[in-house]
């Protein structure tokens, strides 16, 4: 973990001053740390975002206020705090600025657009992830990790991250666009890498300004998107062209007619959008899931025998062992404990922002409009108030006991309220069956037993390629592929 930033003080009035007209005498001056020179936060929350996120919540509690160049901003660090904002009020709020700059990549997609264009996106994707059509991709899910299983030799050493990244994108283009994109893996992947980590550059203030310019960030960024466009527009083009009904997510995108609304379907542009807010996030977040599942397994091998014992009792071992599907998800309630984890730890989305339309009250202070909320899912899950000695990894935490004795939004990791994550059943799903699948038959080892660190982009991934050496569990069966 990140170690805090320190040297942080008490607020002074430049930190998030109150609209006149709404100060009363039960307010008190909004909390926050005291900015020694221009650019100071600023400069903290790009070189270190969680660390320096982290020291607010450890120094001013729930409610923090700072800026970022212009921007006002304000932290809110309690799970009724966190509800408020998704749930209970969320149509005070629209995206913040990190989705606003996202739109660059993923256009007018469910993760970007705002009021009734959202909902109407949200209608015609919503059918796609109905329970019986997730539970029917359960299968393929499987047949792909096994693929991927059967690349691996004994001892060898592989980057897991890389691994899981083309592992999750062939599952995503198979189940939602039947494509198969695998021999395409390497080449998408990179543009999105290259696309995420230009990311950081846009959020910047001035960002608007800057991507004008012919730097090298802007430069990637421009090829990245359109190598991305390629594949996707090919995609839309050549099922057009064929004019059939495949049953996968594409298919229901081009047949579908918004009947609450105008009763039109979706354009090319549209239709992009959204398969590219879906390829990012279908494949990337549960791709990082996986691999600090498959880091922390292997620190904790006590855990690891635990899931393979699982594993082996629901789905046989040695002759018998068979590919898990969606009907087996059930019968591997530890593998999900795991990943579930996993995901508290290392959660794949780690900040949430919002933008306040009007101003709004929070406990004894009142944010100006336009305001920046931010709720971070990484520091809700490290909050040791709902996380007994939080930097453990204990897969224990997810009993049934447990989770009913923890408020709601202690833990988040596909966000909530209207817009929770559209894909959240199939993430859970797919993230267990591949765990599954590929623990039937290997043991992952640390080549480096070193600690890696998380690098907050868009996502959540390791700061440096995970190298795992891989170990036989026991020797295949023939004709288990």
């Amino acid at each position: 973990m990140e170690r805090p930033l320190a040297g942080l003080q008490h607020p002074t009035p430049d930190t998030c001053a109150v609209p006149q007209p709404l100060r009363t005498r039960h307010l008190s001056p909004l909390p926050g740390p005291r900015r020694r020179y221009p650019g100071e936060f600023l400069l903290a929350f790009t070189r270190q975002p969680l660390a320096f996120l982290s020291s607010l919540a450890r120094d001013h509690g729930d409610v923090a206020c700072f800026t970022l160049g212009p921007e006002r901003m304000a932290l809110l660090n309690h799970p009724d705090l966190i509800r408020d904002v998704l749930v209970t009020h969320h149509r005070n709020f629209r995206k913040g600025r990190g989705l606003e700059r996202a739109k660059r990549l993923l256009g007018e997609g469910l993760l970007t657009s705002e009021g009734e264009q959202h909902r109407r996106q949200r209608r015609l994707v919503q059918p796609a992830f109905h329970r019986q059509r997730v539970a029917a991709y359960g299968g393929v899910m499987a047949a792909y990790a096994a693929r991927a299983r059967d690349r691996w030799r004994d001892g060898e050493t592989v980057d897991v991250g890389a691994e899981m990244m083309r592992l999750t994108l062939a599952v995503v283009g198979k189940t939602l666009f039947d494509a198969d994109v695998e021999g395409e893996a390497h080449e998408i992947g990179g543009a999105l890498t290259d696309a995420l980590r230009s990311f950081t550059f846009a959020v910047l203030p001035f960002g608007e300004v800057l991507e004008r310019l012919p730097l090298p960030p802007v430069i990637r960024f421009e090829r990245a998107r359109a190598r991305l466009d390629r594949t996707i527009y090919r995609m839309i083009a050549e099922r057009r062209a064929a004019g059939d009904d495949r049953g996968d997510l594409l298919s229901m995108l081009l047949l579908a007619q918004d009947a609450e609304g105008d009763g039109r379907g979706m354009s090319d542009v549209q239709l992009r959008d959204e398969a590219m807010t879906l390829f990012l996030a279908g494949h990337e977040t549960t791709a990082n899931a996986l691999t600090w599942s498959w880091y922390l397994l292997a620190r904790h091998p006590e855990v690891e025998a635990r899931l393979h014992a699982e594993v082996d009792a629901a789905l046989g071992s040695g002759g018998r062992r068979r590919l898990p599907d969606a009907d087996d998800v059930a019968a591997l309630p530890y593998t999900r404990m795991v990943l579930a984890e996993a995901m508290r730890l290392y959660p794949p989305a780690w900040v949430i922002g919002r933008r306040a339309v009007d101003a709004y009250p929070v406990r004894d202070w009142v944010l100006p409009p336009r305001t920046v909320v931010l709720t971070s899912q990484y520091l809700a899950h490290r909050d040791p108030r709902f996380w007994p000695d939080p930097e453990r990894f204990d897969p224990e935490r997810w009993t049934p006991e447990a989770q009913a004795a923890r408020p709601k939004f202690s833990y988040f990791p596909f966000g909530g309220g209207p817009r929770i994550c559209v894909g959240e059943q199939f993430a859970w799903m797919e993230g267990v069956l591949l765990l599954a699948t590929i623990a039937q038959r290997w043991r992952l080892r640390l080549a480096d037993p070193g600690e890696v660190r998380p690098r907050p982009m868009i996502t959540l991934r390791p700061a440096a390629p995970v190298r795992m050496r891989v170990e036989a569990r026991a020797r295949p069966p023939a004709g288990d592929r």
